[in-house]
């Protein structure tokens, strides 16, 4: 699928985007660095640059860049050349719940992000909720990353690199209200400076399982490493179930408790290579509008 572009005073506007709403992107819980602006654009850390996205009318505006960089990082960032109709069309077969869903989500667009901040990121997300996750990933970025620049008068800093977080004390760590979580953080980058983190290895480890492979990383289980699995190596079939995906799949699907293993045999099955989006559509749909809520804790935020 091809974005018609053009490049005007230090922006990259898209011209007809389909299936492109910065909300439904930004606030589908699936990335902790965007924040909405007064005027409704969202300016987020992407990649070690700071962009800002707006939608007017059926225009994209990304703003403080340029055609370079979009065709290197953000074609591929907001996963551009992929239709998401197609993947719609397929999700809403027989299928009533995906079609409100969708529907609802219709401009969700599965960003493809940096390995290592996306692993921390749901190492973080265990346990929270994302008001408070994306407080403690800009901590984190702001006293231990790397400066990048000023946008609109706002200082704005990179994502830690492994070496750095792992020479931290977890007392220094948790002063980013990491929490518990800090431990795991400091251990992760410790195995990652001592080893690598080759994106190959991971996409396509030699036995095969990259759930497996992932999940070798200190903190990382079976539900952050689906999140990582679909987020940042591109394994569109991965399926995370948190609290609210399996409290949902239980009230469209199951009306009944279900175990996690079970929900995920059942997703397999039905979505197919299409999991994670279908998992991504529904995730936004029920947490937006408190779906399967019922008298339990709200964990409306939580991801």
């Amino acid at each position: 699928m091809k974005f018609n572009m053009i490049e005007r005073d230090n922006s990259v506007i898209l011209i007809n985007a389909e299936d492109f709403e910065p909300k439904h992107i930004f606030e589908c819980g699936q990335c902790f660095r965007w924040d909405q602006e007064a005027d409704g654009s969202y300016t987020g850390v992407a990649f070690n640059r700071v962009i800002n996205v707006k939608k007017e009318n059926n225009e994209i505006i990304i703003d403080n860049t340029n055609k370079k960089d979009f065709e290197e990082i953000w074609t591929s960032y907001f996963d551009l050349e992929t239709n998401y109709g197609a993947i719609k069309d397929r999700l809403v077969i027989d299928d009533p719940v995906m079609k409100q869903a969708t529907t609802f989500g219709s401009g969700i667009r599965i960003l493809r992000q940096d390995l290592w901040e996306t692993v921390i990121s749901f190492i973080i997300s265990a346990n929270n909720n994302i008001p408070r996750i994306k407080k403690i990933v800009n901590s984190m970025s702001e006293k231990y990353g790397d400066f990048i620049g000023t946008y609109k008068g706002k200082n704005y800093y990179s994502f830690p690199k492994p070496e750095v977080i792992a020479q931290l004390t977890k007392d220094s760590l948790m002063s980013c209200n990491t929490g518990y979580r800090a431990a795991y953080i400091i251990n992760t980058a410790i195995q990652v400076s001592d080893n690598g983190l080759i994106v190959g290895d991971y996409q396509n480890p030699a036995d095969g399982d990259y759930l497996k492979k992932l999940m070798e990383l200190n903190g990382v289980g079976p539900k952050v490493a689906n999140c990582i699995a679909f987020f940042s190596l591109g394994k569109l079939e991965a399926f995370p179930i948190d609290v609210w995906v399996k409290r949902l799949m239980e009230h469209f699907y199951f009306c009944q408790e279900t175990p996690g293993g079970e929900i995920q045999r059942f997703a397999k099955e039905k979505f197919g290579q299409h999991a994670g989006y279908a998992q991504q559509y529904l995730f936004y749909y029920g947490r937006e509008l408190g779906i399967g809520k019922g008298d339990k804790k709200d964990v409306r935020d939580s991801r």
